[in-house]
């Protein structure tokens, strides 16, 4: 979209890498409208639970609305079934939401990523609905540029540990080349001991 009369994410960059232990979720924090950066510090990295996180590019409104929605059912189904929602869970009931609203649709595309009892897994969630299990994606407009790196340097397999540096010099990558990919770099790392983001003193010890 580049109507610049609202604010929007779709010029970003994210990342989501399956490893063997877990799920890494990177994205930058610059948020623009039209030619003009809106934020410098825009969140688009979102724990839903303990186990499940999501990264979010589009229209910004859409984009918080839909991270609401997710918690919001996320608890409910706690409370119902005695136990979390399941990764492919919580990615189905986003897609759900998108595709009843296609006609007139959420500007949002998703990374749903975690770890449940059937182990690590991603999910990439178009604006029509559209669902499909990764194990490694980019979205936004770095997306080509962040790719070069992942194809040449991740491997399935790889730990966390191993994957966090590539996936952070995907972003870096894409900010030195995507003009609303930038500013600065967040981090989530989900595993069975559950979802943390990294601090900027550990991101800058990786870059």
């Amino acid at each position: 979209m580049e109507d610049g009369r609202f604010k929007h994410l779709e010029g970003t960059t994210t990342i989501g890498l399956v490893c063997r232990d877990g799920v890494v979720l990177v994205t930058d924090t610059r948020a623009t409208m039209g030619y003009l950066v809106a934020s410098k510090q825009a969140r688009k990295v979102y724990k839903i639970t303990d186990n499940i996180g999501v990264t979010v590019a589009g229209g910004v409104a859409d984009t918080q609305d839909l991270v609401n929605i997710l918690r919001a059912e996320a608890g409910y189904y706690q409370m119902r079934e005695g136990v979390p929602m399941s990764v492919q869970a919580a990615a189905r009931l986003v897609a759900n939401v998108l595709h009843a609203y296609r006609m007139f649709p959420y500007i949002a595309n998703l990374l749903v990523g975690g770890v449940d009892n059937t182990g690590q897994h991603l999910y990439f969630i178009d604006l029509d609905g559209s669902l499909t299990e990764e194990t490694m994606v980019a979205t936004g407009s770095g997306s080509p540029i962040a790719y070069g790196v992942l194809e040449s340097e991740f491997r399935n397999g790889m730990t966390t540990e191993s994957a966090l540096p590539i996936a952070i010099k995907a972003i870096k990558a894409a900010m030195k080349r995507d003009i609303a990919t930038g500013n600065e770099i967040t981090v989530a790392v989900i595993t069975k001991s559950g979802y943390r983001e990294l601090t900027p003193k550990e991101i800058k010890k990786l870059a």
